[in-house]
């Protein structure tokens, strides 16, 4: 019984999930609560960036947690909400910006970059290719002679032992 009740008391002391909407906020009909809660985890908060609204306790996003239920009371749909906010804050409150005007640069410099890597990096590799494919030429019986009389004097031609030998 007592490691139940310490078990107990354990999981009570562990973080619950903490929701920035306020009790004042949530709207009487759960059918438009459920849309606001859906439009404000689509919203970034301005202030903490890489927060939702709905998990924000930033003033600015109480503000417009309550500015999207209005909007939703007063008859919008959720593309008109979601379009009042964005013309007054910017497409920066989007988590997931509009593939539409300069932002399809930035939607296609990511997959251009990788494709211009890759084109550079086929063609590095094709000369690198064509380069190393020249033809071997045998060595003639002078040249085979000449090279058999260097290893064996383990010098080369200045001198120096060859191939890691040592000239007495």
């Amino acid at each position: 019984m007592r490691v139940a009740a310490f078990l107990l008391s354990l999981v009570l002391l562990l973080p619950g999930p903490a929701l920035a909407v306020q009790p004042d906020e949530i709207l009487q009909d759960p059918g438009l609560e459920a849309r606001a809660r859906m439009i404000s985890r689509e919203m970034r908060c301005p202030v903490c960036q890489s927060e939702n609204i709905d998990d924000s306790n930033a003033p600015i996003s109480r503000d417009l947690r309550l500015l999207i239920r209005e909007r939703l009371v007063a008859g919008d749909s959720n593309d008109e909400v979601i379009d009042f906010v964005v013309a007054r804050y910017g497409e920066f409150v989007l988590f997931d910006p509009r593939v539409s005007g300069w932002n399809l640069v930035l939607w296609l410099s990511g997959p251009a970059a990788f494709v211009m890597t890759g084109l550079g990096l086929w063609l590095v590799r094709r000369r690198k290719v064509a380069a190393g494919l020249a033809p071997l030429v045998p060595l003639s019986s002078g040249e085979e002679a000449r090279l058999a009389e260097l290893l064996k004097d383990g010098g080369g031609p200045d001198g120096m032992a060859g191939a890691g030998g040592r000239k007495d």
